[in-house]
């Protein structure tokens, strides 16, 4: 880290966001200026007058926002944060290496606001993690620690009117709660007080990288929360120094459930947590269905718990967590009874917890997928075509469009049309529509009373409105 600038030093110089929209990096940007560091940006979804509520909002907070042309750029001493995936022909990009600015990756810069905190809480895994530590956080809040919040989604408990985008909460430099993330390597810049691992799974990497990625950051946490549920996360364990595990299905697990007591239901549960360090039971309610909702309650029950957080409390405070925006978010239901959901689903593990989640109920799924780029088709295609055939009934449908692309210089001959052949012939049922807008007629068209539309995607915040835009044609 020595070749960083160190907090002190960070907090007197001005910022420009490249991409302060983006889910990683408009967090960053409202830690940082609730810091009283002065912070502008610019977003290419600004300039093209996408999401155009979310950059009212930013205005309204006191950014300061610039079209994506360079212009922002003016003087050496900003510090430039960017994406790693910018590209060095975006205009900022090209300012700042002209003028010698110090340009910082959103995980460079997270890092240092992490590490240097009085203890850092770190939420890793290749799915739930932004649940988890919306969970962790909101515990935290509730037994009165006053945490730092980094997330990459809104969470529903700290929203307020003059702060709708609430996916990152400024509390003191005590507690700093943040998802790390895996698929840039960057999870190895941070230096955990507190390491949560949810699960190892094919994402963005091979499984020997994530491996060994996983078991870098278990090395690096002074204590570590693992899910014995999940057998890659647990074969890590040796790599950890201290640790608290905790599984549903585990019954060595030291956070866990005592069996037979989870009582299901479409849009919230029950259960009761065990400690078996002192053997005292807890009744859990938790506002959200789904059994990877309940091993994600766990997690954050043990994080909190490494953190020195009774288990009685964090079990209290998760029955007043609302959840997040597009985690299985109820956008509403039809005066026919077709309910529609958003959800942030987008590799095969957070796809197929979502469907399994629908199917626990007997009616028809219409399954909506945006792919989140053509890299990640590439790389997940197999796996993810296997999970719309394999979760999904003989009545269900998948309906896919082509996979988000606002530009740049990515390899965009294989496309969704691969994938949905490849669901056809592990005999699923789906239609490949090239655009969304003609998708969501086509839902429309085959909607039915009591069915579940999912949207399901990711690198778009207009998935959101397409999804209240079918239920508002519904209605």
């Amino acid at each position: 880290m020595s070749e960083f600038p160190t907090y002190d030093e960070l907090l007197v110089r001005p910022f420009f966001f490249c991409g302060i929209g983006g889910s990683g990096m408009l967090p960053l940007a409202q830690i940082l200026a609730g810091r009283g560091a002065s912070v502008s940006g610019s977003d290419r979804s600004n300039d093209q007058g996408r999401t155009p509520e979310k950059f009212a909002a930013l205005k309204a907070q006191g950014f300061t926002l610039f079209p994506q042309d360079g212009s922002g750029i003016t003087s050496k001493d900003q510090i430039l944060v960017a994406s790693a995936a910018v590209e060095e022909t975006v205009p900022e990009m090209v300012r700042a290496k002209e003028l010698g600015c110090l340009k910082l990756t959103r995980a460079e810069l997270n890092s240092i606001l992490f590490n240097t905190s009085g203890a850092g809480i770190a939420i890793a895994g290749t799915s739930g993690k932004s649940t988890v530590t919306g969970m962790l956080g909101w515990i935290m809040q509730y037994a009165g620690r006053e945490p730092t919040i980094m997330n990459g989604a809104v969470m529903k408990n700290f929203v307020t009117p003059d702060r709708p985008i609430a996916s990152a909460v400024v509390g003191s430099r005590s507690i700093f709660v943040s998802e790390v993330d895996e698929s840039d390597g960057s999870i190895a810049l941070y230096r955990p007080a507190v390491g949560v691992l949810l699960n190892v799974s094919l994402d963005h990497k091979s499984m020997d990288e994530l491996r060994q990625l996983f078991a870098d950051y278990l090395g690096r946490s002074r204590l570590a929360a693992i899910n014995a549920d999940d057998a890659e996360a647990l074969a890590l364990l040796p790599n950890a120094k201290e640790v608290v595990t905790f599984g549903i299905e585990q019954p060595k697990a030291q956070i866990g459930i005592v069996p037979g007591s989870i009582a299901n239901g479409p849009v919230r549960q029950a259960a009761t947590v065990i400690d078996r360090h002192d053997g005292s039971e807890h009744a859990l309610v938790l506002g959200m269905p789904g059994r990877h909702n309940l091993s994600n309650a766990l997690a954050a029950i043990a994080g909190a718990a490494c953190a020195g957080v009774p288990v009685s409390v964090a079990v209290e405070a998760l029955a007043s967590f609302a959840g997040l925006a597009r985690r299985f978010d109820i956008v509403g239901t039809s005066p026919g009874g077709i309910s529609v959901i958003d959800d942030f689903g987008h590799n095969p593990e957070k796809c197929a917890a979502t469907l399994r989640t629908l199917k626990a109920s007997p009616d028809r799924v219409i399954a909506f997928f945006q792919p989140h780029g053509y890299g990640p088709l590439r790389q997940m295609g197999h796996e993810l075509a296997a999970t719309f055939a394999c979760e999904l009934g003989a009545d269900d449908i998948t309906i896919m469009c082509d996979p988000v692309y606002f530009g740049g210089t990515v390899d965009r001959s294989e496309g969704t049309e691969r994938i949905i052949a490849m669901i056809a012939e592990a005999g699923g049922k789906a239609e490949y529509i090239p655009s969304r807008e003609d998708c969501g007629d086509r839902i429309v068209e085959l909607a039915q009373p009591g069915d579940r539309i999912v949207v399901m995607g990711a690198r778009d915040d207009t998935l959101t409105g397409f999804a209240k835009s079918i239920l508002d044609r519904l209605a």
